[in-house]
């Protein structure tokens, strides 16, 4: 069972070209599945029954695991059992007809655009000072993930046109608009150093993505700024200020780089969000506190 999960991953990395991040979490679940299956004495696939998935569902669901983490799982299970009936290692899936547990739906946190201006003024003293400010505009005009911003080259950069070339999740290349403000930072910064990666840490070195997060964090705090900043708000305030903009939801999924529309819809939710404030705050038939 376990050389079977080793070859699911292989495909996953080789025929899907899964994100190294989506191919170890497929792991772990699936792990954690084969402890799970051991202690139930059940040695290959063809004895897994959805009776035996919904135990391994309710003991998830005793660790006390979220909704989203046991989708999760379920999501590994069915792509593996899926895998082995296409390569005739099964003869069904029985983890297709499982109910998968609703997620409440949450808004993601997101910054307003005088906090984004907060954390772009100058902090004195800082050695990256240039290095910060060029990141901090280019995950906002881009709508990057951290991961996606961390991996940049300075040949993805074409300040002649104003495009970024951005791989993206599942290996996706998309081109993206660069914002003047976020040209103008790229191109005062990379005066000043030479490397293939846009984006350096001290020792000359691809910044890492923990690097990215701690520098954000810092700079918040000493702009005064109140909420927990994390460089992934950052995507959500240019996906949301993008679309109040725009009102097209297509153009919005097309510059996050959503494979889903699914997924960028929970934007429509914070638009919707600031219209209520505004009708709160301007109408003359709102109510007042």
């Amino acid at each position: 069972m376990k050389k079977q999960i080793i070859d699911f991953i292989s495909y996953l990395k080789i025929e899907r070209n899964y994100a190294i991040n989506t191919q170890q979490a497929y792991e772990r679940d699936l792990n954690q599945l084969i402890i799970f299956l051991n202690s139930q004495k059940i040695s290959n696939w063809p004895q897994l029954t959805s009776e035996v998935l919904n135990l391994f569902i309710m003991q998830l669901r005793h660790k006390n695991l979220s909704s989203r983490s046991i989708r999760r799982y379920l999501s590994s299970v069915r792509g593996l059992l899926t895998y082995l009936v296409n390569q005739g290692q099964l003869k069904h899936n029985c983890a297709a007809q499982l109910s998968t547990p609703k997620i409440a739906q949450t808004l993601p946190e997101t910054l307003n655009y005088e906090q984004l201006l907060q954390l772009l003024k100058p902090q004195g003293g800082a050695r990256f000072e240039r290095r910060d400010v060029a990141i901090i505009e280019v995950i906002y005009s881009c709508g990057l993930r951290v991961s996606e911003l961390v991996n940049l080259n300075v040949d993805d950069v074409d300040l002649s046109q104003g495009f970024l070339t951005v791989m993206g999740k599942g290996g996706k290349t998309r081109h993206t608009p660069l914002g003047t403000s976020a040209q103008e930072a790229i191109n005062q910064y990379v005066l000043e150093r030479h490397s293939d990666a846009l984006f350096v840490n001290k020792n000359g070195k691809r910044i890492g993505v923990r690097s990215v997060q701690n520098m954000i964090k810092k700079r918040a705090l000493n702009a005064g700024i109140k909420v927990n900043v994390y460089p992934h708000m950052l995507r959500h305030a240019a996906a949301t200020h993008f679309l109040q903009s725009s009102h097209d939801l297509r153009s919005t999924q097309e510059f996050l780089g959503h494979e889903s529309i699914k997924s960028t819809q929970v934007y429509t939710h914070l638009d919707f969000l600031e219209l209520s404030k505004v009708y709160d705050k301007c109408h003359p038939r709102a109510k007042k506190s």
